[in-house]
Order: C-alpha cells, then sequence, then structure tokens
C-alpha cells in the first residue's frame, strides 16, 4: 500500500494547467439542473461551509470534545489550550463564534475563567448527523457574530439501538427507538465527566473535583409526509471544586533561572447550571414550499465563589550549584469573588423556504427573543508584596503615611434587564451556467433591533462561485459583506462590574477569496483548499484575555483590521480514510482612541495543524488517529487592567500531538458472525488514547509577580496539561 507523503510547500494555490478548457466542450441550451451538492439532511447554500464527518469527530483524541477537538484542526481556527471547546477564528475571540443545534442558537457558559473549569461541549457526538463550520463570510440566515458559524444536525434512529462508551475520565450512554412505521423515532443520551485525573498531570499541589453531566433528548414524530413535529431537550450540569495547596514553577533562562514557590490557603466552588427546550413544527406542503415553526427557551444559572489566599518567594538560583543567590521578593495576595448569573432566553422564530425549481431558493425568516439578565458581581484582588499593598507606592517608615491601602483591582455590579431583540432575514440562492462554466448565487440581509441599547443594525451579504470548465477541477468563492458583533451580557459589561446601555454593535466589513482544486493521486481523491481573506473593523470594544476569560473594557472606542491566508489539503492520504493538514498565517491590529496599531490579544500569525487516520493493511482492524497543532504564541500575556501599549507579552508557542489507538473486535461491516453473548453486539473497540504525547510543558497564560525592589513585573507561566493515558471501550448493542 502507497501512501501520499507531499511537502509543506504544496499547501499553495495551485492553478498551473487550469486555464487549458475542454476541447469538446458542447454548447449547452435549455438547462433544467445544475447539480452542485446532495440533497441530503443537512444540506446547506453555504458557499463558505465546510462538511466534517460525524464519525470522524467520535474518533478523534480529544480532551475538550469530539466536534471542537477536530474544528481546532482546521487552518482559519486557533486555541492554545486542551482544556477548553472554545476556539477563536481569523482574529476573533471566543465569544464572536455562531453555534446552532437544528438551527436553534445555542448559548455557552459566560463566568468561566480558567480553562479547568469547563466540562464538555454541549454538542454530543453520538447524536450529530451533520456538522457545517463557516470560518466567515456566511449567508444571511445565520445571526449577528464578527467570526463564525457552526451548524449542528442531531440525526433520527432507523432502529432500536444502544451506544455507549466508558473511559478513565468518564462515559456515555446513549439510546435510540424508531417505531415500524417510523412515525416515531427517539434518541436519548447521557453523558458524565471528572477530569481530575487529567488536571493532576498538572505541575502542581492542588485538589480537584471537577464533575460534569448532561442528559439530551431529540424526539420526532412525523403526522404523514407533509407534518412533523420535534423536540430537543437538554439539561446540564457542571460543578468544579479545587483546593490549592502548593506550587512551583521554575522560569527565567539558563543564565538567570527564576525559582517561585507559591503556598495557598482557601478554596474555589463554582457551579453552572444550563437548561435548554425547544419544540419546532415543521410543514411541507409541497415541493417548493416548506415552513419551520420554532419555540425556544433557555435558562442559565452560573455561581462561581472562591477566596483563595496565597503568598510566595521569588528568588534566583545558581545554575551550577543550584544555590539560592537573591531574593526578588516575599509577598502574598488575596482573590476573593462572589458572583452570581442568571439568564433567562425565549422566544420564537419562523423560518420560510421556497424552491420554484430546483435550481432556486428563497428564504425568509424572522425571530423574536424576551431577555432576563440578572448579574450580581463581588470580585477583588489584594496584592501585598513585602508589607505594602500593591499598587501603593513604598513610603519611608520613618514618616507616617495616611494613605488608602488600594486593592489590586474591585469589580462590583448589580444589574437587571429585560430587553427585546426582533431580528429577520431574507436571501436569494440560484444556480447557473454562464456560457460553459457553472455558477452559484446566494445574496440577501439581515436587520435586528436590541432595545437595550436602542440599535438597529443591518448587514448585507452575498457569495458568489464559478466553476469553469476546465480540465482542472476548480472552484473559485468570492464571499462577503458587513457583520456585526451583537452585543450582549459580556460586552455590554464594563471593567466597573455596570452595565453600559450606550454600547454598539461591533462592525466588521470582510471580504474572503476561496480556491478548491480537486485531483487525484494515486487513484485517491483530494482537495486543496486555499482562501485569502480581509477584514475591516470599527466600533471595536477592546478587552483583556485571561486564561479564557474575556474581560471587555465597555466602550467602543477602538478600530482594527484582520488579514490572512488559510490553506487544506484533505483526501485519502490512506484509501478509504479522510485525512488533512492544515495551515495558516493571520495578523490582527486594533487601535485604541487612535493611539496607533498593536497586536489584538488574539493576533495568531503562523499556525499549523494536521488529523490523520491509519490502519495496518495485514490488521485492519488495528487503527490509529493522530492530532497535531503547531501555533505560534498570542499576545496576551500582558497583566489584565493595565495599559496594552505599555505591556505587550507574547507567550510561547503551542504544540501538542495527541494520539489515540483501538482495536476493532466487532464491527458491524464486517460479514464475520458472533454468537453467544457477543452476538448481541454491532460494534465493539478499544482504544487507548495517548494525550500530549511528548508531555510538552504549554502555556495558557502568566501570572504576573512583582519584584518590591526594582517595581518590576515578572511573567509567571501558567502551564497547561502534561501526558495522559486514557482506556475506553466503545459499544454498540443491536
Amino acid at each position: 500500500m502507497k501512501k501520499l507523503v507531499l511537502p509543506l510547500g504544496l499547501i499553495l494555490p495551485v492553478l498551473a494547467f487550469s486555464q487549458v478548457k475542454k476541447k469538446d466542450t458542447a454548447k449547452i441550451t435549455n438547462i433544467e439542473e445544475v447539480v452542485f451538492q446532495r440533497k441530503d439532511k443537512g444540506k446547506t447554500n453555504d458557499l463558505t461551509s465546510v462538511r466534517i464527518s460525524a464519525r470522524d469527530a467520535q474518533n478523534v483524541a480529544s480532551i475538550s470534545g469530539g466536534i471542537e477537538g477536530l474544528i481546532k484542526t482546521l487552518p482559519s481556527v486557533n486555541s492554545n489550550t486542551e482544556l477548553s471547546s472554545q476556539y477563536m477564528v481569523r482574529g476573533g475571540n471566543y465569544d464572536e463564534n455562531l453555534i446552532y443545534i437544528n438551527d436553534i442558537e445555542i448559548y455557552r457558559p459566560f463566568l468561566i475563567r480558567n480553562s479547568q473549569q469547563e466540562g464538555l461541549s454541549i454538542i454530543n457526538p453520538d447524536m450529530v448527523s451533520t456538522v457545517n463550520f463557516s470560518a466567515g463570510g456566511f449567508e444571511p440566515r445565520y445571526g449577528d457574530k464578527m467570526s463564525s458559524a457552526l451548524n449542528i444536525y442531531y440525526r433520527e434512529p432507523e432502529k432500536y439501538e444502544v451506544s455507549g462508551e466508558a473511559s478513565l475520565i468518564g462515559g456515555r450512554l446513549t439510546a435510540g427507538l424508531a417505531s415500524k412505521n417510523k412515525k416515531l423515532t427517539a434518541l436519548f443520551s447521557g453523558r458524565y465527566r471528572n477530569t481530575n485525573l487529567v488536571l493532576n498531570t498538572l505541575n502542581e499541589d492542588t485538589d480537584f473535583n471537577p464533575k460534569y453531566y448532561d442528559f439530551q433528548s431529540y424526539i420526532n414524530y412525523h403526522f404523514n409526509d407533509k407534518l412533523s413535529l420535534s423536540f430537543i431537550g437538554f439539561y446540564s450540569k457542571n460543578d468544579y471544586e479545587m483546593i490549592p495547596k502548593e506550587r512551583e514553577v521554575n522560569f527565567g533562562s539558563v543564565n538567570q533561572p527564576i525559582n517561585l514557590n507559591v503556598f495557598y490557603n482557601g478554596r474555589e466552588n463554582d457551579a453552572y447550571k444550563n437548561m435548554m427546550g425547544t419544540v419546532s413544527l415543521n410543514y411541507k406542503p409541497s415541493e417548493k414550499w416548506r415552513f419551520t415553526l420554532d419555540s425556544f427557551a433557555y435558562q442559565n444559572r452560573e455561581r462561581e465563589y472562591y477566596t483563595i489566599a496565597s503568598s510566595y518567594i521569588l528568588q534566583t538560583f545558581d545554575p551550577i550549584t543550584g544555590a539560592p543567590v537573591t531574593s526578588y521578593d516575599v509577598g502574598g495576595q488575596i482573590e476573593h469573588a462572589r458572583n452570581d448569573l442568571f439568564v433567562r432566553t425565549y422566544g420564537t422564530q419562523l423560518r420560510t423556504k421556497f424552491s420554484p425549481n430546483v435550481n432556486t431558493d428563497i428564504e425568509f425568516g424572522f425571530k423574536f427573543e424576551k431577555e432576563n439578565l440578572q448579574d450580581l458581581t463581588n470580585e477583588w484582588k489584594l496584592v501585598d508584596s513585602s508589607g505594602y499593598s500593591v499598587p501603593t507606592m513604598p513610603f519611608d517608615p520613618r514618616f507616617p503615611d495616611a494613605s488608602d491601602l488600594d486593592l489590586f483591582y474591585s469589580i462590583s455590579g448589580k444589574n437587571h434587564i429585560q430587553p427585546t431583540r426582533l431580528s429577520a432575514y431574507g436571501q436569494y440562492s440560484q444556480k447557473f451556467y454562464w456560457g460553459s462554466s457553472r455558477v452559484f448565487v446566494n445574496a440577501g440581509a439581515r436587520v435586528a433591533h436590541w432595545s437595550f441599547n436602542n440599535e438597529t443594525i443591518f448587514s448585507p451579504r452575498a457569495q458568489f462561485a464559478i466553476k469553469p470548465e476546465w480540465n482542472a477541477d476548480m472552484l473559485f468563492t468570492l464571499s462577503g459583506g458587513i457583520y456585526y458583533q451583537a452585543p450582549y451580557y459580556k460586552e455590554i459589561k464594563d471593567l466597573d462590574g455596570n452595565f453600559n446601555s450606550n454600547i454598539k454593535s461591533q462592525r466588521s466589513i470582510q471580504a474572503i477569496l476561496k480556491n478548491d482544486y480537486e485531483f487525484t493521486f494515486e487513484d485517491r481523491p483530494f482537495k486543496l483548499t486555499t482562501e485569502l481573506y480581509y477584514k475591516k473593523m470599527d466600533n471595536l470594544i477592546p478587552y483583556y484575555m485571561d486564561n479564557v476569560r474575556i474581560r471587555y473594557s465597555g466602550k467602543n472606542n477602538a478600530t482594527g483590521y484582520a488579514y490572512g491566508i488559510d490553506t487544506r489539503l484533505f483526501g485519502e492520504f490512506v484509501p478509504g480514510i479522510d485525512s488533512w493538514l492544515s495551515a495558516s498565517y493571520a495578523r490582527v491590529f486594533e487601535n485604541i482612541d487612535g493611539r496607533g496599531d498593536i497586536p489584538r490579544p488574539t493576533d495568531q500569525r503562523l499556525r499549523f495543524a494536521m488529523f490523520y487516520q491509519d490502519y495496518m493493511p495485514k490488521f485492519p482492524s488495528m487503527r490509529v488517529n493522530l492530532t497535531l497543532t503547531y501555533a505560534m504564541g498570542l499576545p496576551n500575556g500582558a497583566p489584565v487592567f493595565t495599559d496594552p501599549y505599555q505591556y505587550q507579552k507574547t507567550l510561547p508557542s503551542y504544540k501538542r500531538v495527541d494520539l489515540g489507538l483501538s482495536k476493532v473486535f466487532i464491527d458491524r461491516k464486517d460479514k464475520k458472525k458472533t454468537y453467544g453473548f457477543w452476538g448481541n453486539f454491532e460494534e465493539l473497540i478499544l482504544g487507548v488514547q495517548v494525550f500530549n504525547a511528548f508531555n510538552i510543558n504549554n502555556t495558557v497564560s502568566n501570572q504576573w509577580i512583582t519584584d518590591s525592589n526594582t517595581s518590576l513585573m515578572y511573567p509567571v507561566p501558567v502551564r497547561l496539561t502534561g501526558r495522559f493515558f486514557n482506556v475506553k471501550l466503545e459499544f454498540k448493542i443491536k
């Protein structure tokens, strides 16, 4: 078996040999149908969308979750922590991404501060049938975010089924049923996860107890071929308990190694509870018309309670003898928070699709949302260094000083709002021939109004694609428009803890040029995708990134721009199995109050990723999958609440390899029959996952320690997880 090995230099736009038109191209008249893609469930007219295999998402070795773990290997997506299911796309932050399940927008928890607080993603890979992801320039039917749109469609079981997974960090159990006439189908799934064993690979003495469980259901009843009713229900609870004891960090350089010892007292106890329910009525009176009425309700209760006191000593050691040389500082700090958040959103949306012929789609939609946000914030930090409180300046002990001892920061607020959000969209999609070239056009606009800031936004968007009749199989796509980041809880909250009713939507004007080149090599299919993009942004709200928490300034006082190039080589590196290589170069800058351009905290620069699958030719039941990521460090290592023009600290590069090995004992595709107890199984797979296979010490953020003698601030790296071996058993019962 030959395997395809291509150098990274081949991941470039391939335009050679594409300018030669086929000689026998006949004149085409009376064309009735132009076929670009199959009409299956989850079909989308969005030309920027990438289809992701639900099966690959189940196989990938990922701590944070299957779907997001696979999305992070795409060239336009970046993440500098394996513990979080959140991601950044083309210079945007975690809050700029849309997530839909069956066309219903999903919300994430808001008070997550550290990546180890997160549990599983809301998306259950066992229930997924179709995954569509767009990294920008998406169609008008998607909402008002500046970066990306992820749309997940859940599947309907065709018969009775039971499947599950058990591993060292959790498990899941899924059951499906379908009536004989397929009128009633139901899918139920429950998951549990505890990442305590993974977090124990951190280089610190801490008692962790992060518990996460959820339950989801998807029920469908088909009255007839024209009318159906469906329900999606979701409940999750995430409890995070942490009791830190001691931590030792070595950093600095070879010539000046620095050691930090920290001793803790206190604990953290956080709780996140999310519930969602959606009822959808689908009516299809004819092949040309489709109506969908959705009623939804979402509720989120979050509690973030912690009081942690720490004392530290910062000193250097002789690199040869290891003896202490200089003690820079002895001090301590107290971090305290009593934050409570209640979010309730309910509403309804009506979507209509009219298809006068197989090549034309006209879509309209209207959405009403009522929101209830109750926020109680009480958070502060006291930093003590050699007997005085930072940021109070040191004073001469011979003379009395009556000045106040200031807190390093204090955030306090009590907010309650009940705004209404209205939105509508319309779009037109058309396939046709232009000479001998196939053309696709998707254009439209959406409008939205929010009563809290009394703002109305208008967002025109368009996509144009052409597939020339060349020898080379190529598709060129141009997409873009005006995309807004409609403000919500995080954006409207300023650094003092109050809601700002004068805040406006951030705006991004996007242009994306894309080329898809499909070819065969060794009788195997491949596709090379190259994208160039540019974003011009204004009304930006500057923010700080601390681990995975984003703190906005609450002011629209910045402008910015982003540009980059993404490439992805996708195909069967091994016959019958999909793999891909991704590479990207991206920059994003902001200008705050006209002071000049500086990199945003999400400035990605160079990134390379790979998702690879293989099997043994003589033993196809032995399978392997590998994910590899290299990303240059993000410039978000500066202290929170400081002037970003004075502090620019880039984190180290993020490097990680995760490996999954599995042995398939029973596979439903095999024709071999099993008897007795084993005859009850359709699938039985035993796997071993190696997280962070090379045990690389990655850094997610910095903890800043002040030298009282020189007032210098030292960035102490906050490390991520080390190598961990996980064993899992997957099964499916007939």
